[in-house]
């Protein structure tokens, strides 16, 4: 037991890593299924969906969650005591937020669904989708104090008790449609997604009451909403500019690829392909260094507050040693096995080309999550916008220049250079970072 209390990177890790392998296992089972139900053009439709969710998730959570880890671990540095302010905080902001997006989105869905992501029938989808968001805003922020006192089995156990409830409501759902004689369509998918969430707020927030009570916490805290909103407003910033541009991008790619001949069945079946086969392959491994990140951030935010120089500069080394042998490994892997994989999990040939093509940025990819940790923990936020936007720009000028020329091959070499100019730039700010600390 010693061993886990000395090595919360490696526990907390481990941790993640182990719910987030079960995860996606669960997700891989999930979409072979869903591809056979609603077919490759379903999964185009399913995927149109994730720019307005990406972007609510952007503006009632995300900076938020990051924000009330940081604060928690840096209050609760050297002391037993844990404080509790910055989560209260954090959900009387994200709370009212959340519901204005949920009234937005149901009551006006129709003319997102027509005029921002150029799709009629996916409407009655938004409405379903607009209930989870208050959830998931709710579970991020408790998620957030979890990993600022370093217990990330929690969010672990809630984040796959959210893939049985979702995987099981679509099965349910899609049996009761096929012995009703009805075809399912995407709703299923969506409503699953919607009980997922309400099921892991549930568990969350259950579990926080119970830890609460076993832990002690300070008192006489303020709630912190100076400190919170100077961490938490940069990165939602960024977060809502990257998403609104990977909107775009998610929006114009079956667009360019009708520019390039392609008619509309053909450019969703192919954008489906892509984002909801071959990418979570690619994603797959990024399990691990997606734990690592979370786990980093409160981590490196504790260290720099107690001063401890050695001990960043160790855990900072190791990481990016590890993360780039994994990612070399896997290009290997995929590269070789990719057509493979396609071939017998989706009885797709395209997907294994995909896989195989986008196996050259897994040394970047992996690379990039730990990197973004590290800097959010050394509160780097403002650089890490700027880096993340000049990506998404390059990949919207291969999108642009591109694809109408050389199909979705063009869209496969902007996601590549994007990565590759990411990791150099985060490598360049963490370098002139640690050499201004004295690291």
């Amino acid at each position: 037991m010693s061993f886990f209390k000395n090595h919360p990177l490696i526990t907390g890790t481990a941790l993640l890593t182990f719910s987030g392998l079960i995860s996606r296992v669960i997700g891989f089972v999930y979409r072979i299924y869903l591809s056979r139900l609603v077919g490759a053009e379903g999964m185009g439709l399913y995927q149109i969906l994730s720019p307005v969710l990406a972007i609510a998730f952007s503006l009632t959570a995300a900076g938020y969650q990051t924000a009330i880890s940081k604060l928690i671990a840096e209050m609760s540095a050297g002391d037993r005591k844990v404080s509790h302010s910055p989560l209260f905080a954090g959900i009387f902001i994200t709370l009212p937020l959340s519901c204005i997006c949920t009234y937005i989105i149901y009551t006006y869905s129709d003319f997102i669904a027509s005029f921002f992501l150029q799709e009629p029938s996916v409407a009655p989808l938004l409405k379903i989708l607009s209930l989870s968001i208050p959830f998931s805003s709710v579970h991020s922020c408790i998620n957030g104090y979890f990993y600022g006192i370093k217990k990330a089995g929690y969010p672990a156990a809630a984040q796959i008790i959210e893939q049985f409830t979702r995987v099981g409501c679509v099965f349910v759902l899609s049996q009761l449609s096929i012995s009703q004689g009805k075809v399912p369509d995407v709703s299923v998918a969506v409503t699953g997604l919607m009980i997922g969430e309400i099921f892991s707020f549930l568990v969350s927030a259950v579990t926080y009451l119970y830890v609460r009570r076993q832990a002690p916490a300070a008192r006489g805290d303020s709630l912190p909403f100076k400190s919170l909103l100077a961490l938490a407003l940069p990165l939602t910033g960024s977060r809502i500019v990257l998403n609104l541009l990977g909107s775009v991008e998610n929006v114009a790619l079956p667009g360019q690829l009708r520019l390039y001949g392609y008619d509309n069945s053909t450019a969703l079946s192919v954008f489906g392909v892509l984002n909801g086969m071959a990418m979570p392959f690619i994603f797959f491994p990024n399990t691990l260094t997606g734990s690592i990140a979370v786990i980093l951030l409160p981590m490196i935010s504790e260290k720099k507050a107690l001063q401890d120089t050695e001990g960043l500069h160790t855990v900072i080394s190791k990481t990016l040693r590890y993360c780039f042998l994994m990612g070399a490994f896997f290009l290997i892997f995929f590269m070789f096995f990719g057509k493979f994989l396609g071939n017998s999990v989706f009885q797709e040939p395209l997907a294994g080309h995909f896989i195989t093509t986008l196996s050259f940025i897994c040394p970047f990819l992996y690379l990039d999550t730990p990197l973004s940790g590290i800097l959010q923990g050394l509160g780097m936020t403002g650089g890490l916008f700027f880096i993340n936007v000049s990506a998404m720009l390059v990949q919207l000028g291969f999108l642009f220049l591109f694809v109408p020329r050389f199909g979705i091959t063009g869209y496969l070499w902007g996601l590549l250079a994007a990565q590759i100019w990411t990791t150099g730039l985060y490598l360049l700010c963490l370098y002139r970072e640690l050499k201004r600390s004295g690291c």
